[in-house]
């Protein structure tokens, strides 16, 4: 599967309520739709990706406000999804993983990632997350059109 989308308007969200557009890169089936289901029941939409190069080619164009990778992809990990990523725009990143080590909490957040989030993780851990993104990105839009930098790959 190298793109599911799980849309109904097809269009970018417009944070009045908290709804985010989420892209989810999760290489484990179960775990993906698991995940898919639980930001939809939240009212987000969601765009999944199964591996680091299909988030690779389809996350520049899917206009998603927030990403969560896994950081043990098949074909690569989540930090270096990150780095090799080039967007159009800013994105609020948040590592999950079966890896909770300070070093490995301390590399997401180099990597830039806002949040390391250790599987499995809690509903309310990560609605409080998903809530804080929602927020900084309404006043964001509110005050910089939407153009304040949460994430870049620029040097």
């Amino acid at each position: 599967m190298a793109l599911a989308q799980f849309d109904k308007a097809g269009s970018p969200s417009p944070h009045a309520v908290g709804s985010l557009r989420i892209f989810v890169v999760e290489n484990h089936a179960d775990t993906r739709e698991f995940l898919t289901l639980m930001l939809e029941e939240l009212g987000h939409t969601v765009v999944v990706a199964d591996s680091m190069n299909c988030a690779l080619r389809d996350l520049p164009t899917a206009h998603c406000d927030v990403l969560i990778s896994d950081i043990g992809l098949s074909d690569g990990d989540g930090w270096q999804l990150l780095g090799r990523l080039d967007l159009p725009r800013p994105l609020y990143a948040i590592a999950m993983s079966g890896y909770g080590m300070a070093s490995d909490r301390a590399r997401s957040k180099a990597a830039g990632f806002r949040h390391h989030l250790v599987k499995p993780m809690g509903l309310e851990q990560l609605e409080s997350i998903l809530s804080e993104a929602a927020a900084e990105l309404s006043s964001n839009n509110r005050s910089n059109r939407g153009m304040t930098v949460l994430f870049s790959t620029a040097n």
